[in-house]
């Protein structure tokens, strides 16, 4: 018999075609949270109305200017009651019924783990550069990770997405949550917090979700931009970790994967994704400064 209580919290905004299903998933997990809740961005759509199904979903409506990847999070958080808080994303789809069960897992294990993060593995309609990018940040091997590995990780140490991540609330409290405002990258900017006050991050390769993306090339800029203003913005938390050595690394690896294939298309594409990737950090650093 469990001693603790799950809270699971998800945002939304337009997630008609999504969010029955991610509910379905999520209630028919080993273990069922003690409370969902939804925070609801003024969704267009059916999204609102469709949950109206789930007695159990608590819905927090908010206005979709005031939210903020940061301090929305927090606030749903510090309304939850659970000892333990899972975040999803509307798009993320649980890979089996484990999914809660082993992102627990390690806070049993360890009282010194503050946050815990599952794999994301490409979604059915990936591409070939998508799914390599995805095996690269999402390895098969469960890791726990410390201070002492920042010169071997650099910044992956830091690693961490709220896409699918278990939260330890009195450590969350403790360390002051989530910083705000914020753009994006909320979930690392706190990783880095836990690593810095000498507590643990656990990776764990078999709490799987299936997550992707296809973006476009302006997609890649923006989204890079984005995360490269914000990562200028808290030089302060993350310290000296390296971000070049990683980015070459995942460079490297997909590069030889796509040529070993013969995907020439493929690995001429990746190339103007990498630009544009470089391109936009560089300009959201700059205009940070």
């Amino acid at each position: 018999m469990k001693n603790y209580k799950l809270s699971l919290i998800i945002p939304t905004l337009n997630a008609e075609s999504l969010i029955c299903s991610l509910i379905d998933s999520i209630k028919a997990q080993a273990v069922v949270p003690d409370e969902i809740i939804v925070v609801d961005s003024e969704s267009d759509d059916k999204t609102v109305e469709l949950l109206k199904k789930y007695p159990e979903v608590r819905v927090i409506p908010i206005k979709r200017k005031d939210f903020d990847h940061g301090k929305t999070r927090d606030m749903a958080l510090r309304q939850s009651t659970g000892d333990y808080v899972i975040f999803m994303t509307q798009d993320a789809v649980p890979a089996n019924k484990y999914l809660t069960e082993r992102l627990l897992a390690p806070f049993f294990n360890d009282d010194q783990i503050a946050l815990s993060t599952g794999r994301q593995l490409p979604k059915p309609d990936a591409t070939r550069m998508e799914q390599l990018v995805r095996t690269f940040n999402y390895p098969a091997q469960s890791r726990v990770r410390s201070r002492d590995d920042i010169p071997e990780m650099g910044i992956k140490t830091f690693f961490s997405s709220d896409v699918c991540a278990a939260y330890r609330r009195n450590i969350y409290e403790k360390l002051g949550g989530f910083d705000y405002p914020i753009k994006t990258n909320e979930d690392m900017f706190y990783a880095a917090k836990v690593i810095n006050a000498g507590y643990k991050i656990a990776y764990c390769a078999d709490a799987e979700v299936l997550h992707s993306h296809n973006l476009t090339l302006k997609e890649q800029y923006q989204r890079n931009f984005i995360q490269g203003y914000e990562i200028a913005r808290h030089r302060d938390i993350l310290g000296d970790a390296s971000q070049e050595s990683e980015g070459m690394k995942l460079v490297k690896y997909v590069s030889k994967e796509l040529l070993k294939k013969g995907r020439v298309f493929s690995f001429v594409h990746f190339g103007f994704d990498c630009c544009a990737r470089l391109l936009g950090s560089k300009k959201g650093r700059k205009q940070a400064e």
